[in-house]
C-alpha cells in the first residue's frame, strides 16, 4: 500500500486530505506540531505529536516508517510557529545556514533537508485539484462599479506584501489600504480592519508571485467567509489558479445570504 505523511495544520482541510487519500487507498500517517489541530487527526492509529523545532524527529519518523511522499497542509499561524518552539540539533543547523527567516525561505529550506533525507514534498494540490480557484465570480452578488477603485488599490497592496513575503491578505475600504497581514494571520487582519474602518470592507487575498504549491498555499474556505460576514464586508478577492477553496457549497452559501461577492482574478 502507497504510504503519504501528512504535516497537518489547523482547520478542515487536514482531515479532508485524509478521507480523500484513504479513498485512493493510500495510508495517511499524520504529523501534529499544535495541540489545535483536529481531533480526528490526533485519533488518527498513525498519529504523531512533535514540536514544530523537532525537524530531526520529524525525519526520523517518516524513515522509520518507509515514507518518502510527504504533504504539508492546514492553517498555520505565525503566531503559533515561535510560540514554545524547541529547536533540534537538525533544525538549528538550518537556521544558522539560512539568509533570513522570511516564511518562503524557511520552507523552501526545510524541503531542501527533507529532500537530501529521501523524502518528496507533494503540492498541497496533490489529490485536491477540485479545489483549485477559477477565474470567476462565485457568487451572485457581483462587484458594485463604486468599489473597482478599492479593490485596484487593495491588489496592489496585497501584490506589494506578497513580494516581500510578509503576508497574503490587505483588507481595503473607499479607495484606502486599512491592513496589511502580518504575524497575526488573515483572521486577525480582517478583525483589526472592523475595528479600525467598520463595515463595507473589502478583503483582498493573493499568492506569493512565484508560490510554490509544495508549501503554504493559500486557502479560504468557510471560517475566511464567517469572519468577512462577522465584519459585514462586502466581499473577497482571490488569486485564480494559484489557491485552495475548500467547502465551496456553504461558503458560497453563506456568502450569497450576506450580499457578499467573492471573485478570483488573475494577477
Amino acid at each position: 500500500m502507497q504510504k503519504i505523511g501528512l504535516i497537518a495544520g489547523k482547520g478542515e482541510l487536514p482531515s479532508y486530505f485524509i478521507k480523500q487519500a484513504e479513498k485512493n487507498g493510500i495510508e495517511v500517517f499524520p504529523i501534529g506540531l499544535f495541540d489545535e489541530i483536529n481531533s480526528d487527526i490526533k485519533n488518527h492509529k498513525n498519529f504523531i505529536k512533535v514540536n514544530i523545532g523537532e525537524l530531526g524527529k520529524i525525519i526520523s519518523y517518516l524513515i522509520i516508517n518507509k515514507i518518502s511522499n510527504l504533504m504539508m497542509i492546514g492553517k498555520v499561524e505565525k503566531n503559533t510557529i515561535f510560540k514554545d518552539i524547541k529547536f533540534d540539533e537538525t533544525f538549528a543547523g538550518l537556521l544558522s545556514n539560512l539568509p533570513d527567516q522570511k516564511d518562503e525561505t524557511l520552507l523552501m529550506g526545510i524541503i531542501g533537508i527533507l529532500q537530501n533525507n529521501g523524502i518528496d514534498i507533494l503540492p498541497q494540490n496533490y489529490m485536491l485539484e477540485e479545489l483549485i480557484t477559477e477565474e470567476k465570480t462565485y457568487t451572485k452578488t457581483n462587484i458594485d462599479a463604486n468599489d473597482l477603485e478599492t479593490i485596484k488599490i487593495g491588489i496592489e497592496g496585497a501584490k506589494a506584501l506578497t513580494s516581500i513575503d510578509a503576508g497574503q491578505t490587505v483588507v481595503a475600504k473607499d479607495k484606502t489600504i486599512v491592513t496589511l497581514e502580518g504575524i497575526e494571520g488573515t483572521d486577525n487582519t480582517i478583525k483589526r480592519a472592523y475595528e479600525y474602518a467598520g463595515e463595507g470592507c473589502i478583503i483582498v487575498k493573493l499568492a506569493r508571485p512565484n508560490q510554490d504549491l509544495r508549501a503554504d498555499t493559500p486557502v479560504i474556505g468557510l471560517d475566511t467567509i464567517k469572519k468577512a460576514v462577522e465584519i459585514k464586508a462586502k466581499g473577497i478577492i482571490i488569486e485564480a489558479d494559484k489557491m485552495l477553496f475548500f467547502e465551496q457549497e456553504e461558503s458560497i452559501a453563506l456568502a450569497n445570504e450576506n450580499n457578499l461577492f467573492i471573485k478570483a482574478i488573475k494577477r
